[in-house]
């Protein structure tokens, strides 16, 4: 079935849901997420919002902040736009009825790693779960605005896939899969958001959730756009030790309330010997290096992150997600310890994007995790993620919308062929090759790297690439097979990017290319 809207958005979470609200009010508008509304980044962002709303901070404050994480990296044209605009964005997300943390008539700001401010809008700890409720709410309502969950992109429909041949290149929507029926359904448009998140479920240890496969990224890849800094992997320092729990983050905001990293053995607090100013209130990629080399030197399985000497009151008032979560498992953290290790956290390259949210492709438009905007750089500076979807669905939106008249109408869409495929026989395959990239991504492309790692992971990638390649030719597509096509194809291009930088910088740490270079240089990919 060809179902035909004015835009299709891919990706209901932070990013998406902006740029269809802003669209809706003059265009149909189609939302397509890979399983349920609510399973993206989004609801996952425990942190909050970084906007300068104190008479005490200004806009330049918060560009250093953000330059400095990103080691020099950013666009800085690219960070004024983003932070110039966040108080906007602030105040549509109130009007929404987002229920920010106050003090009296004030928003209440805390503080994270990296800010010289207190300038962090939030939630309590759950920030991201009331913005994509908020969100959500609001697109549900509007009757311009269609979603549909279970839907699992195959690959961008583009002039080489459409009946009619143009010589540009040009976006007409997606295949996606229906999860429920098994059917591959094509949906055209005239103009496509990519708003499909990042890549974190490459490593074996991530906090990004089920789906995050670099979908979007690698769709565009095979598509023909750019990627830009797909090397620029941030790992989170602090994320729960638990064999029964996988993948709990403990927010940056715990060290931004006070919270001490310590030597589970002897106490020591052990930021003093890495980053003596700014202790644990270091820049993301420092702290993780920092816990990564205590682990490894001293042979721990983790390290602990105390804030058991604040008021009790004051603990659990600041965290009661965690603090309910901790609890259900027997750790009191208002009297003892949390037991924390780094993972993978945040992609920081992807697609590249101008102001516009515009992609190299005519008809495509990209907004969040799977982009590259220029304002992460080479380390993401905490709770500048739900801003930058923000900003960029908006953009993306405007952009749509001032340049519509010129957008031709669809072509004629081929539908979707699997005459030549069957039911696979196999699917052990699948899980097989997903856990074997997850790993080796771990140990040969993680938070310290060397050329000789990163040769054995492109090698294996080789190897891996050609079976699932004839896998996917073979066989009818599902989920899992589609997740790991993409989760292939973001390895490679993670691995290729790494390779081609020749320095450390940021959150590109490798053992050969100890020194940064003087000049900063973006690692662009060209399909």
């Amino acid at each position: 079935m060809t179902i035909a809207y004015d835009v299709l958005i891919i990706g209901s979470g932070a990013a998406g849901l902006t740029a269809a609200l802003a669209l809706a009010e003059h265009k149909r508008v189609l939302v397509l997420a890979k399983g349920s509304l609510t399973g993206g980044s989004t609801a996952w962002a425990q942190g909050g919002i970084a906007a300068v709303l104190d008479t005490g901070d200004t806009f330049e404050n918060h560009v250093r902040d953000t330059m400095v994480a990103g080691a020099g990296l950013n666009d800085r044209e690219t960070v004024e736009f983003v932070i110039e605009r966040a108080p906007d964005s602030i105040d549509r997300l109130c009007e929404l009825g987002v229920p920010f943390n106050r003090d009296a008539d004030d928003l209440h700001l805390t503080r994270e790693g990296g800010h010289s401010h207190r300038r962090i809008v939030h939630v309590d700890d759950a920030t991201g779960w009331a913005v994509q409720e908020a969100l959500l709410k609001a697109a549900e309502a509007n009757p311009n605005i269609t979603m549909l969950p279970g839907q699992t992109c195959v690959d961008l429909i583009t002039s080489r896939n459409a009946e009619k041949f143009s010589a540009e290149g040009r976006v007409w929507g997606a295949y996606a899969l229906d999860e429920a029926s098994g059917k591959v359904e094509a949906h055209i448009a005239r103009a496509t958001v990519l708003a499909a998140g990042g890549a974190g479920r490459v490593y074996q240890f991530s906090t990004s959730p089920r789906g995050a496969t670099g979908d979007g990224i690698a769709m565009a890849w095979r598509a023909g756009a750019r990627m830009s800094n797909m090397e620029m992997m941030q790992f989170h320092p602090t994320c729960l030790y638990n064999l029964e729990v996988k993948n709990f983050l403990i927010t940056e905001a715990v060290r931004g309330e006070g919270g001490h990293l310590l030597h589970p053995e002897t106490g020591h607090r052990f930021m003093a010997d890495y980053d003596p100013e700014r202790m644990e209130l270091a820049p993301r990629d420092v702290v993780a290096r920092a816990i990564d080399d205590q682990i490894k030197r001293y042979g721990l399985d983790y390290v602990h992150l105390d804030i058991s000497h604040q008021p009790a009151e004051f603990v659990r008032e600041h965290f009661p997600t965690i603090d309910e979560k901790l609890s259900g498992l027997g750790i009191d953290m208002t009297k003892e310890p949390i037991p924390v290790v780094p993972a993978q956290h945040y992609t920081c390259g992807g697609v590249i994007v101008g102001l516009d949210a515009a992609t190299d492709l005519p008809g495509l438009w990209a907004a969040g995790e799977c982009t590259e905007s220029g304002l992460h750089g080479a380390n993401r500076l905490a709770s500048n993620s739900l801003l930058e979807c923000f900003v960029y669905g908006e953009a993306a939106a405007k952009d749509i919308l001032e340049r519509w008249d010129e957008l031709p109408q669809p072509p004629a869409i081929k539908g979707w062929d699997e005459s030549r495929v069957t039911d696979s026989d196999e699917e052990v395959v699948i899980k097989q090759n997903w856990t074997e990239i997850r790993r080796f991504m771990w140990n040969y492309v993680g938070i310290v790297r060397t050329t000789k790692r990163l040769e054995r992971a492109r090698n294996r990638l080789r190897m891996l690439g050609q079976e699932i390649e004839d896998y996917y030719g073979s066989f009818r597509v599902t989920t899992d097979l589609i997740e790991l096509r993409n989760l292939h194809q973001a390895a490679v291009l993670i691995v290729e990017s790494a390779l081609e930088r020749h320095e450390s910088r940021g959150l590109h740490y490798t053992l050969d290319y100890p020194e940064t270079d003087e000049v900063a240089r973006d690692t662009v990919l060209v399909p």
